[in-house]
């Protein structure tokens, strides 16, 4: 689980593409309408969003560009609406990760299968192969993913401790959808569909025993005030798009969408390397270590006891991969999914059907 020290290195000294940022000339005023991330709290927001896509456009556009922005719960949603209010055009760009809104794409799966990317190195390289095809698939619904982004690793956080996927057993399991809940059902526990928002209540009360998100979303949303227990085993990196009405896209002056794009590539840029940096400072906030805790909130006095995963486990969400996840998302999506897997995903993963 714990990251190698070169990716993070590597990922970390990804250059800036605010170098490439181009200029944007006087002309009308243009003000886009954008809702990312399940949470204000979140760095994915906080120290990306907010900064790139609010400030440094109003900015380096001298106030030509500027950004109505908000999170979902500000906006009293739920990550499947994302897709539907950038398709109606009531949202310019919005963003969520690409299995929750995989109800209403199927094929978007297949960027983060439950298993499949034990490293964020190879989460962004599969990214990268299916970007082309999904957009292909989303242009007939007039949406288009302008970026690609991580989160932190997706692990169990559960209201008591757990230390293997045995100990998951019949348990409730939040899930955000998609092809983790073929994962939850084939090690034995029940999948729960929750929004996110809803989540730290539903914890609390005891709806599900334990829930899926990445180690520093968890931490932002103060779910160490409802679990005692993180397992940190790598089910996924919730991988996510921000994506755009393509009509309104291409009705934008060209300079005023390139000027667009290339905050949109810098966002994406940045969200990798955060990935990277909050995979492990989410475990360590969340277990109290005060020197390691650098970006999230350091839980003191009831801290969250960690367990990580052993190999047999690790060996087992690989096989579930094959046996339950891998045949479950053709199902649903179709053949020609699986075709598409067999052309640009099995080479990086060295998984074949």
């Amino acid at each position: 689980m714990r990251m190698p020290a070169l990716l993070a290195a590597a990922l970390l000294a990804l250059p800036a593409a605010a170098q490439t940022v181009p200029s944007l000339p006087a002309g009308p005023p243009v003000t886009l309408q954008i809702v990312t991330q399940p949470g204000p709290a979140f760095p994915q927001y906080t120290r990306v969003d907010q900064p790139i896509l609010r400030d440094a456009m109003r900015e380096r556009s001298n106030g030509r560009v500027t950004t109505t922005l908000a999170s979902w719960p500000e906006r009293n949603l739920n990550g499947p609406e994302i897709i539907r209010l950038v398709r109606s055009g009531q949202v310019d760009i919005g963003a969520a990760p690409l299995n929750t809104l995989a109800g209403d794409v199927p094929l978007l799966d297949v960027f983060d299968l439950a298993g499949l990317n034990p490293t964020l190195e190879q989460a962004r390289r599969v990214a990268a192969a299916v970007l082309p095809e999904a957009n292909r698939e989303l242009e007939r619904f007039g949406v288009r993913i302008i970026a690609a982004y991580p989160f932190p690793a997706q692990v169990f956080f559960c209201r008591e401790p757990v230390a293997s996927l045995a100990e998951l057993r019949g348990k409730r399991v939040r899930t955000g959808g998609g092809s983790i809940n073929d994962f939850v059902s084939a090690i034995g526990a029940q999948p729960v569909g929750i929004g996110f928002p809803e989540v730290y209540a539903a914890l609390e009360r005891g709806v599900v025993d334990c829930a899926i998100t990445g180690t520093a979303s968890g931490n932002s949303a103060r779910w160490y005030e409802v679990t005692r227990g993180l397992y940190a085993l790598p089910v996924a990196w919730s991988t996510s798009g921000y994506l755009v009405n393509l009509a309104w896209w291409n009705r934008l002056d060209p300079a005023v969408r390139g000027f667009i794009e290339a905050h949109l590539r810098e966002v994406e840029e940045a969200q990798w390397r955060l990935g990277a940096e909050t995979t492990e400072d989410g475990i360590a906030c969340n277990a109290g270590q005060r020197a390691e805790c650098r970006i999230g909130r350091l839980v003191e006095g009831r801290t969250m006891t960690v367990a990580r995963p052993g190999d047999a486990d690790i060996a087992a969400v690989r096989a579930t991969l094959s046996a339950n996840v891998l045949p479950g998302w053709v199902r649903r999506c179709g053949e020609r999914c699986g075709q598409l897997y067999d052309r640009l995903v099995a080479p990086v993963s060295g998984v074949a059907r």
